[in-house]
């Protein structure tokens, strides 16, 4: 019985090492991306396997970004009880070698289920994340979170390149929207959180310029993507997405709004979670309308 709890614990702890909850986000972009594609000939056998390896790959770079930055997590109060900080999960360099294993095996998976091209995109997002966000931008300019978004837009792209039509308007629309969506989103935790940045010396935006220029930035972000979001009805998207998009889109907006008028952490919060409200209905609403209409 202890045995099973250990085991069951490890996973726990790999999972929570991962960001796997962030690895199911970005599956279901990818998911979104053959959702939002003119026409695919990828059966449900083949797109299931390309969402887990999506989710693997994304896993990985997850694992890598807490072990890389289990420093500037032990000063930090949301992060200080994160599996490589406690130690629970042994920070050692071995972690490295096996992370970057398991990217290449699903990196080669999508390239056996779909095409090349896929396979690189997902390789992109592998990167941006782990490398460019994590390693080069993140403890340097309040612009990593900007470039980092870049990983969702991937994320898209991989799916619209496995159904051969990555230079579709809808897939190309959608990687714009993630890619906007991204920096608001995390602004508002900063905020949220901006004595864990300052402390640890991260230039997350509102550490940079103060809570009321993030605020601005914030809510014309949000709503430049929730109008670019709703113009998806004009390349291939039906009256379900329509409804999902405009029902998530303005809760964030509105959410945002509030924001601007008063900066404090509760509404700071409260636009955090919006965003991803917003996020679960855009992406569901693709693929519900893709369903229904097909």
């Amino acid at each position: 019985m202890s045995q099973n709890k250990s085991i069951t614990r490890y996973l726990g702890l790999i999972y929570q090492a991962g960001k796997v909850r962030l690895g199911f986000l970005i599956m279901a972009c990818a998911l979104a991306g053959i959702a939002v594609s003119p026409s695919s000939d990828l059966n449900g056998l083949e797109i299931f396997a390309l969402a887990v390896y999506v989710l693997i790959a994304s896993s990985t770079s997850g694992a890598f970004n807490q072990w890389y930055e289990r420093d500037i997590d032990a000063i930090m109060e949301r992060t200080k009880d994160r599996p490589f900080v406690t130690k629970e999960l042994p920070p050692t360099n071995a972690w490295t070698v096996w992370l970057m294993l398991i990217s290449l095996l699903a990196l080669y998976a999508t390239y056996k289920v779909s095409n090349l091209e896929a396979a690189i995109y997902l390789f992109a997002g592998i990167f941006t994340y782990g490398i460019v966000y994590t390693i080069w931008l993140k403890r340097r300019t309040w612009m990593n979170i900007v470039i980092g978004g870049l990983s969702g837009s991937f994320a898209v792209l991989v799916g619209s390149a496995a159904t051969g039509n990555t230079f579709a308007m809808g897939p190309l629309i959608l990687s714009i929207v993630l890619f906007l969506w991204t920096p608001p989103h995390f602004w508002a935790l900063a905020i949220g959180y901006k004595e864990d940045y300052a402390k640890a010396k991260i230039p997350m935006l509102p550490v940079v310029v103060g809570d009321r220029v993030t605020s601005q930035a914030i809510f014309w972000h949000t709503l430049i993507l929730v109008i670019l979001s709703l113009s998806l009805v004009f390349y291939g998207m039906g009256w379900i997405y329509f409804i999902f998009a405009l029902s998530g889109g303005g809760y964030f907006l509105y959410c945002s709004f509030l924001l601007l008028r008063e900066q404090s952490k509760s509404l700071a919060r409260k636009t955090f979670f919006s965003s991803i409200f917003h996020l679960g209905l855009l992406l569901l609403g693709t693929m519900f309308d893709a369903m229904i209409f097909d």
